[in-house]
């Protein structure tokens, strides 16, 4: 992905890849996360060859504290280090402000993803109605 890049996108805009890969199948409004739009809220998408490819939410609640969520590669293109890089420039922003907890939902099939970037599990399993088993996950920078 060489001639990639992030920039930050709008909430409407994350649904081009949520659809397809976290939520395929179902009406696009369940593309519609709580807190999309709060003003502490910010959407990064990595683009390939002028397309969206993959999407990160981070989440700003508290000082300190932040969650990703909505992590999302299109499939044909994962294995390719856009989900890392993606993680790497959320991290990169939370530093940029301080640092502090990054935290999520992670599923269960991507956990090992998460652990390769020094996230570690920090939850039992549990389920997610209608998507499937997962855990919480987190990672302190600085």
């Amino acid at each position: 992905m060489s001639e990639g890049f992030i920039k930050e996108i709008s909430a409407r805009e994350t649904w081009l890849v949520r659809h397809p890969v976290l939520r395929a199948g179902r009406p696009l409004e369940d593309c519609v996360f709580p807190h999309d739009e709060d003003q502490s809220t910010a959407h990064f998408g990595a683009f390939h060859q002028g397309h969206l490819v993959g999407v990160v939410t981070l989440l700003h609640p508290t000082e300190h504290q932040f969650q990703l969520r909505g992590m999302a590669v299109l499939t044909d293109l994962q294995k390719l280090n856009i989900g890392s890089r993606l993680v790497n420039h959320l991290e990169a922003r939370v530093n940029s402000i301080g640092g502090g907890r990054i935290w999520m939902n992670a599923r269960a099939l991507a956990v090992p993803f998460y652990l390769k970037l020094g996230y570690h599990i920090c939850s039992e399993v549990f389920e997610v109605p209608g998507i499937g088993p997962h855990y919480v996950m987190e990672k302190t920078v600085s």
